[in-house]
């Protein structure tokens, strides 16, 4: 009996980075600690949205009206009214098929803490959810008009960009920032000075929701945004969305595998509507 006791000392004084953990009772939290949300463009930017039920095919034609076009000219007396007419044109959407597939064996099913094969489909709706606001941003990099801004983004490139939509008849309604470009927006004076602008929203939020009447919105940067980068548009000409298919769970299994497994699609494209109504703002 001395000579266990003995031992047991000489262990727990040995001076380890473990010493003594077999002795000390330890807790798993039951709860995995998830991964924190993105910053994503809310789908109510897109200025025409098709689902599935409207679109009979593979794809979905979108016609314009030609801007600018037909004028009224002076006619002299008796001579022959001029002729003009007004022109369009088409845009197709066809939707691109995205996917990921998920398996899991059927012990870790019956051996885990929760159920994994759920949790991974949570975690693919986020990636798909990115994944569209990656074809978001793609679609406003067509923007028809890019103001080249220096180290940080300013009121004159931001004013610049709202000049060029309403050069072109729009209304910027929109004002989406990258993480850097918020910052900018944080360092510069006429927005951090409440007695300016009659209140402290910069000062007690973190940034302005509206700035010049645009609807301010932060998009991650692990979500296709460019850190460096911003967009002002007009939300109801900037892009437009076809969705052929809607994330789709299928659920199926492996048996000679002994997996459960699921897959997960979606058909979808983004695609500019006027591009004068976008402008795209870059900083270094």
């Amino acid at each position: 009996m001395a000579e266990s006791y003995q031992y047991l000392k000489e262990f727990i004084g040995l001076g380890l980075a473990t010493e003594g953990q077999l002795l000390v009772p330890r807790q798993i939290y039951d709860n995995i600690v998830e991964e924190v949300g993105k910053a994503l463009i809310p789908r109510s930017e897109a200025a025409l949205y098709f689902g599935p039920a409207q679109i009979p095919g593979s794809s979905i034609d979108v016609d314009l009206e030609t801007v600018n076009i037909m004028d009224v000219r002076v006619i002299a007396e008796g001579a022959e009214i001029w002729l003009d007419q007004p022109e369009f044109s088409s845009t197709n959407l066809r939707p691109t098929k995205y996917g990921a597939a998920v398996r899991i064996t059927r012990e870790m099913l019956e051996d885990g803490k929760w159920n994994l094969l759920d949790y991974s489909l949570r975690i693919l709706g986020k990636r798909f959810a990115e994944n569209e606001n990656s074809l978001v941003i793609t679609a406003l990099d067509g923007a028809a008009n890019t103001v080249s801004g220096g180290a940080a983004v300013t009121v004159p490139n931001i004013t610049r960009a709202m000049q060029y939509l309403e050069d072109s008849d729009y209304k910027p309604t929109s004002f989406v920032v990258g993480p850097e470009v918020l910052k900018d927006l944080r360092d510069t004076d006429l927005f951090t000075d409440f007695s300016r602008s009659g209140n402290n929203e910069m000062l007690t939020r973190g940034f302005l929701g509206n700035i010049f009447g645009m609807n301010v919105m932060l998009t991650s940067a692990n979500a296709g945004m460019t850190s460096t980068s911003a967009y002002v548009f007009d939300r109801e000409h900037g892009y437009m969305m076809a969705e052929k298919r809607t994330i789709t769970i299928e659920n199926f299994d492996l048996p000679s595998y002994d997996m459960s497994a699921a897959a997960v699609t979606q058909r979808i494209t983004v695609a500019a509507l006027r591009t004068s109504s976008i402008a795209k703002i870059t900083s270094t």
